[in-house]
């Protein structure tokens, strides 16, 4: 009983890291999550769509914050990448998880106003398919 106990307690604080880790790693703020999915999956590689489930939640929840802090913006400042997301609309939010210019498109995107359903699936399917290429390499 013990031991259930003790797997289930480390499970669920590694999934809650993975999933605030994820969050916080798709806002402006800096940091990374790569590591946390990779570290819960060699500590419970039982836990591999879970694991992807709530680090892609995460993160695209964290996008979102950038999007929305792209709309508060005056539509007067003028956003770096807007001309890609402009152009592409919100299927450019597929490489949202990318370093760099991830925050950028999603705050552009934000900025223009676009339909933040779309732009939400759209940054999900990138966010997925980037964790999943990351736990297949394991």
């Amino acid at each position: 009983m013990t031991e259930f106990i003790t797997h289930f307690f480390s499970s669920d604080l590694s999934l809650w890291g993975l999933f605030i880790s994820s969050f916080l790693a798709a806002t402006l703020l800096p940091g990374g999550s790569e590591a946390v999915l990779i570290g819960v999956l060699k500590l419970h590689p039982e836990l591999f769509w879970l694991a992807l489930t709530l680090g892609t939640i995460g993160n695209t929840m964290g996008g979102m914050v950038s999007f929305g802090m792209g709309r508060l913006l005056p539509p007067t400042h003028k956003l770096k990448h807007v001309d890609k997301v402009q152009r592409y609309g919100t299927p450019a939010l597929l490489f949202a998880w990318a370093p760099l210019i991830g925050d950028g498109l999603c705050l552009a995107a934000g900025w223009l106003r676009l339909n933040p359903w779309y732009a939400a699936l759209f940054m999900a399917i990138g966010k997925f398919a980037r964790y999943w290429v990351i736990a297949m390499a394991l």
